[in-house]
């Protein structure tokens, strides 16, 4: 009898940190699928906008060596991080930051295009607060982006500020005014807003904590679970370990607080529904 899909939905590798490895950790857990959220790294400092796609490449190539040695299936969403924009504004003025990063969500476009990506992101506004003028110049770069996801016919994952009903809808009515299904907005590292009144229509993408895997049961299986791994020598098995959905999902099988039909839902409809790929038989 072939093993239920399994997908983390959120992770991040990186090349000084256990990447390969901690892929196989994930496959021996019972993990069969991952998406690998593009981060910059430290190797390719963001200036110019040409080094998006040579950061951009480095993710791709730490998805193949992934594809290539162990048996877990990885699709790749790429982005301009949003807090890069700090950085670039400081040296280039707002508007020149801006720039740079409108050519980084293109090139992470033309990654779809070419098949070598499912999605842009993760993108968004900062986690924390930023002036007035810059949330403005971050929101009109998300919005580019996603207009260049409805113009590819993919995804974006969205970075911002922690979750509520309210940014939820703030978010939907800019995904409506480019013409981009809310069901293609992903909001990564999300409580369980699962609900239609609490997601807006935008898919929740819930930290898999036992509470809020809890949660977002007791509302349906209109989720996805993640654990944002950041792949961090420094700090291992933050955000959490590459295990836990894995782990989480048997445990919940096991003990009946998860159905089957659930975790078909959650691990393979759920991720063809988002992302146009099959996560099992």
């Amino acid at each position: 009898m072939p093993r239920t899909p399994i997908l983390d939905d959120h992770v991040h590798l990186h090349p000084d940190g256990r990447n390969v490895e901690a892929v196989k950790d994930f496959g021996r857990e019972g993990g069969t699928h991952l998406i690998l959220s593009h981060l910059p790294y430290e190797s390719v400092p963001i200036v110019r906008a040409e080094d998006f796609m040579e950061s951009y490449r480095i993710t791709l190539r730490l998805a193949e060596r992934c594809r290539r040695e162990t048996e877990v299936g990885v699709d790749v969403t790429v982005g301009p991080y949003p807090v890069i924009l700090l950085s670039l504004a400081e040296r280039n003025g707002l508007e020149g930051g801006v720039e740079i990063m409108r050519k980084g969500m293109e090139a992470a476009q033309k990654l779809v295009l070419e098949g070598l990506a499912v999605g842009i992101g993760e993108i968004g506004r900062p986690h924390f607060p930023v002036p007035s003028e810059v949330l403005e110049a971050s929101n009109e770069i998300m919005s580019y982006g996603m207009q260049l996801a409805k113009e590819a016919s993919c995804p974006v994952v969205l970075h911002t500020e922690s979750a509520t009903p309210e940014s939820m809808r703030e978010i939907a009515l800019m995904a409506d005014r480019v013409g981009l299904p809310r069901g293609k907005v992903v909001k990564h590292y999300c409580p369980p807003l699962v609900t239609d009144e609490e997601s807006s229509g935008l898919f929740p993408s819930v930290l898999a904590s036992r509470t809020a895997v809890t949660e977002a049961l007791s509302k349906g299986t209109r989720f996805l679970m993640e654990t944002d791994f950041l792949d961090d020598p420094s700090r291992p098995g933050a955000v959490m370990a590459i295990t836990t959905v894995p782990k989480r999902t048997k445990a919940f099988l096991s003990s009946g607080r998860m159905s089957e039909s659930q975790a078909y839902a959650i691990h393979q409809e759920n991720p063809r529904q988002v992302y146009g790929i099959e996560t099992g038989p």
